[in-house]
């Protein structure tokens, strides 16, 4: 093991954004790094990779929001130009197009959250339905992220807190509940409405522009994972594949090796930046893990299942904006899909139409075989946009990805992980980790990977610790809000201490 003068070996786990992006930093401060991925080639889930055909695909498109700041910084250092200019986006149901959304920095800007209110274009929402909404600012203005504000909201379903607040049937069932479904990929009723507040908050209500996005023009692998493991190893870090931790080696409370099968990876630090079913295979094969009850309750966390389907059409068609998000096609599944001739690179010039449609909670089509998986996809595409069912699909690709991404379920905050675990030495980072940056999705899990490199700067004192830009600040209205509110709950709890339900 080392010694404090030798160079001080981290062992990372998994190669998404954490993972990467503490590799990374702590390679850059002269660490020896060694990052670790159960699979083929790194970037988990976002890493795309060719068909046998030679063809691109991925599982899941990832879009990139305005605030997504420490992404894009990230970017610009790394000389790269992945991304699509800002970009529109629609929704649909059965009944056709319900709603266009504008590019909103371009719009006048006004006072959150009136831009959010008044510029989408609704072709069916009455306003009475959409002013039912402005008893929610309340909610909106009590939680601030902090974790009392989670403790009070976390064991309500987010359903159950647009109800509580007036929230019109037909607002919840034709925004809020789509909303939810591609947002955090799950029906309200199966949602925790401290989730649903930050998540709306974070990439819609904050500030007009943050609902704007880029997407990447090409796989997320290819446009920014590889160039960025390849300046990971130009720093002196290590990226090895197929290695699936199997247990630690624990001396005095501190991990001193990662075994992977009959390899061990010697360790002054580790991280862990996998997500919730990786971490749970992980305990469920480590007595080290088991040991500690932090780990053993992350056994109640939950995820999702994704299908991620890529369908080649015979001819072009014309499809008004490239981003789409769906409802009402099934009870508890939501879906979009994007126009990739418009966003990729690679089938700009495509003779016929490249479409990629994700549903999300879609356990009940994981079963199917791909040819129905296909039907299924076409005869909704042509409810939206009816040329679909004139055309022929020529190649397709069905992803089916089993508890892929992390359901933040009512009660579930309890369970997750803070970054900082009961030995001394193991650090957590992941978009389910607990941590108070405000953040969300790919953001949340590559702040989180930067926070954990910066815990083992702190511990070993060596190098000097990522910058991580904050989540941009309140606007005035909404600070004085916040603070009177804040004044409030202090006054009746000094009055009657402990006496509400959290």
């Amino acid at each position: 093991m080392s010694t404090e003068s030798q160079t001080q070996k981290v062992v990372i786990v998994g190669a998404g954004w954490a993972g990467l992006g503490a590799t990374y930093h702590l390679a850059k401060q002269g660490y020896d790094v060694t990052l670790l991925e159960a699979g083929s080639y790194p970037g988990g889930l976002v890493a795309g990779w060719k068909t046998a055909a030679g063809r691109s695909v991925e599982a899941g498109i990832h879009g990139f929001w305005y605030p997504y700041r420490n992404i894009f910084s990230l970017v610009n250092e790394l000389e790269l130009n992945p991304f699509t200019t800002w970009t529109r986006s629609s929704q649909y149901s059965p009944a056709g197009l319900e709603v266009e959304s504008p590019i909103f920095q371009d719009e006048p800007l006004l006072p959150t959250p009136l831009g959010t209110f008044l510029y989408p274009k609704f072709r069916r929402l009455p306003l009475i339905d959409r002013l039912s909404a402005l008893p929610l600012l309340y909610a909106l203005i009590d939680f601030d992220n902090s974790d009392a504000a989670w403790q009070r909201y976390d064991g309500v379903t987010a359903r159950e807190l647009f109800k509580q607040f007036g929230v019109s049937a037909r607002l919840y069932r034709d925004s809020f509940e789509p909303m939810l479904l591609v947002g955090l990929f799950a029906p309200g009723e199966q949602c925790s409405a401290a989730a649903a507040l930050g998540m709306l908050y974070y990439f819609i209500l904050a500030h007009q522009p943050n609902f704007d996005v880029v997407w990447c023009r090409g796989t997320v692998g290819e446009k920014i994972f590889r160039p960025w493991v390849e300046r990971i190893e130009q720093a002196g870090g290590k990226v090895v594949t197929q290695q699936r931790v199997s247990d630690l080696i624990i001396d005095n409370n501190r991990a001193t090796g990662v075994v992977c099968g009959d390899r061990v990876f010697d360790a002054d630090a580790v991280i862990f930046a996998v997500g919730i079913t990786g971490m749970q295979k992980i305990v469920s094969g480590s007595p080290s893990l088991q040991s500690r009850q932090e780990f053993r309750d992350a056994m109640n966390l939950g995820a999702i299942d994704v299908l991620a389907t890529r369908l080649w059409f015979d001819r072009k068609i014309d499809i008004p904006l490239p981003s789409n998000a769906c409802f009402g096609f099934n009870p508890t599944t939501g879906w979009t899909f994007f126009d990739l001739n418009a966003l990729h690179d690679e089938y700009r010039n495509e003779p016929g139409t490249v479409i990629e449609a994700d549903f999300y909670h879609a356990n009940q089509f994981l079963p199917l075989r791909d040819e129905e998986i296909v039907q299924i996809v076409q005869r909704d595409l042509a409810t939206c946009i009816p040329a679909f069912g004139e055309a022929k699909v020529i190649d397709s690709s069905a992803i089916r990805l089993p508890r892929a991404v992390t359901h933040f379920y009512p009660g579930s905050y309890q369970y997750m992980l803070p970054a900082v675990t009961s030995f001394d030495n193991i650090f957590m980072s992941g978009d389910w980790i607990v941590n108070r940056h405000g953040s969300w999705s790919q953001e949340k899990a590559y702040v989180t990977g930067l926070e954990a490199a910066n815990l083992v700067v702190d511990r070993f004192k060596r190098g000097n610790k990522a910058t991580i830009l904050p989540v941009e600040a309140d606007e005035p209205h909404i600070q004085i809000a916040r603070t009177i509110n804040q004044w409030g709950r202090d006054l009746v709890k000094s009055v009657l201490p402990d006496f509400w339900l959290p």
